[in-house]
């Protein structure tokens, strides 16, 4: 009902453009790909509010812990809520030079405001596979049914 397939490569085009100001080093361009009102919460469980904080922040992190990083995004789903709303799944990672796994997953809540694609909200979490495993072992009816 709400597909359509400008907005989907505007969405995609949204995580292209956080992604590449991210391998930039840009901080500011990073952060204009949020919300005024924004969440951010980071792998390491911080969390950011406003796309104006979230830019500040990563800058700090592009000019040190993330020096030199790209960031490495495959987008697994993008489902719409509305004609205004979509939630997309990614498996990434960042990584100086080539990311040799994708160990990282994170939920982006994008809005459609003042006819621009913007992220209202993402939570990142890194995959643990054997946890994973160890689970769907013993306990079969945690696997999720494959999309």
């Amino acid at each position: 009902m709400y597909a359509n397939d400008s907005d989907t490569t505007a969405i995609r085009s949204l995580i292209e453009r956080s992604r590449q100001a991210w391998g930039r080093g840009d901080g500011a361009a990073y952060g204009a790909c949020f919300t005024a009102d924004a969440t951010d919460v980071t792998y390491a469980g911080t969390v950011y509010h406003g796309g104006d904080e979230i830019g500040a922040a990563h800058q700090a992190l592009f000019d040190s812990f993330l020096k030199g990083t790209s960031l490495t995004v495959e987008i697994l789903e993008i489902r719409r809520y509305g004609a205004d709303t979509a939630i997309v799944v990614t498996r990434g990672e960042s990584a100086r030079g080539e990311a040799k796994k994708l160990g990282k997953l994170a939920t982006y809540t994008v809005i459609r405001e003042s006819g621009q694609w913007l992220i209202a909200a993402v939570q990142k979490t890194r995959h643990k596979p054997i946890m994973e495993a160890i689970s769907f072992k013993f306990q079969p009816a945690t696997r999720p049914a494959v999309h």
